[in-house]
């Protein structure tokens, strides 16, 4: 067996069917004593469970293994006009308001940072933009190069834009559907946002102008619905399935939040909101339940205070949450897009 061969054979190129799912590898090159696999996700359990024991079978050849993310565009929905350097556009959406999207957003986004990936946040809650606040940059106002585009906000590792950085925060948005849309537009297009892999959007509740605007004028990759589990929510939350549906963005699944509360005393755990809904609405609308995330306070005073969770405490139990989020989310990209690489490319130099 030639050493090709047996790289190959360590890294499940010979059998697809023995390799992880959730790690595909795109390309492996094999480079004199170096082996570079090229991957268009990083999974954290892949890694932790088996980059390690994987690295150790390369090196039992004499060999080191560098993995490199890979992350694919999964652009689908056409438009006029692209948002340039933005590979992938995720809409996170809800039926009603008081759900918590905009906390499973900020922290979704950044999970996807510590998996490495390059991401953007776009507040595109006209009337009551929460991303000012939750990245601690309320006082923040972009800047501008050209006086033409408008440069984003930094922070905790993402780029972000919202009405909330270009009017005083305490003044309200008083505006028609259509001028709030043109808003939106406008943020969109004239934002420099650089070279990202995704683009997580934070839209307002309901299926108003926004939401059209987003799924017309922007090239949406898809979207994901935040719903709680009580039947009041539910409802709502299949309202705006649909919608997306009939716009013809996917949908890559429903998020349950407030799923139970734990008491942060006792480790008491309680169904405060019912259990199990965003679970039951995922299997009736045939969609994959993506997390069920718990009802914590200190999701909401680690966003109260501008630093969260996932930024905070990357290490807590209340963090992995969302990094096996982040992870499931790029598992169902590739599923659902039906981008996934078909065939590894494996080759000597």
């Amino acid at each position: 067996m030639t050493l090709l061969e047996k790289v190959s054979k360590i890294l499940g190129v010979s059998d697809c069917d023995n390799r992880v799912e959730m790690l595909p590898a795109s390309a492996i090159t094999l480079e004199a004593t170096k082996v570079y696999l090229q991957v268009p996700f990083l999974d954290p359990h892949w890694n932790e469970q088996l980059v390690l024991k994987t690295q150790s079978k390369i090196a039992a050849l004499g060999l080191s293994l560098t993995i490199e993310t890979d992350i694919p565009a999964f652009q689908t929905q056409k438009s006029t006009a692209s948002v340039p350097g933005v590979k992938n556009i995720i809409a996170i959406s809800s039926g009603k308001g008081g759900v918590g999207k905009s906390t499973v957003t900020v922290n979704l986004a950044l999970a996807l940072v510590k998996l490495g990936a390059k991401v953007g946040i776009l507040d595109a809650d006209i009337y009551g933009p929460s991303m000012p606040i939750m990245l601690g940059q309320a006082e923040a106002r972009p800047g501008s190069h050209d006086g033409k585009t408008m440069e984003p906000i930094t922070a905790h590792g993402v780029v972000a834009n919202s009405i909330g950085f270009l009017v005083p925060k305490d003044d309200a948005t008083v505006w028609r559907g259509p001028m709030a849309s043109k808003a939106l537009s406008q943020i969109i297009r004239e934002t420099q946002w650089g070279q990202l892999d995704y683009l997580i959007v934070d839209m307002p509740p309901g299926t108003g102008d926004i939401q059209l605007t987003m799924s017309q004028q922007v090239p949406l990759t898809a979207a994901v619905v935040v719903t709680t589990p009580q039947n009041i929510a539910l409802a709502d939350a299949s309202k705006g399935i649909s919608m997306f549906e009939k716009v013809s963005i996917p949908v890559l699944g429903v998020i349950e939040n407030m799923s139970s509360h734990v008491c942060n005393q006792c480790g008491h755990e309680e169904a405060i909101f019912s259990s199990g809904g965003g679970q039951t609405l995922a299997s009736e609308r045939t969609l994959p339940c993506l997390a069920q995330l718990p009802l914590h306070i200190q999701y909401r005073q680690d966003t109260d205070n501008g630093l969260p969770t996932v930024s905070a405490e990357p290490e807590s139990v209340l963090s992995q949450h969302y990094l096996s989020l982040a992870s499931r989310l790029t598992v169902e990209m590739a599923k659902t897009l039906h981008a996934q690489p078909q065939v590894i490319a494996v080759k000597q130099l």
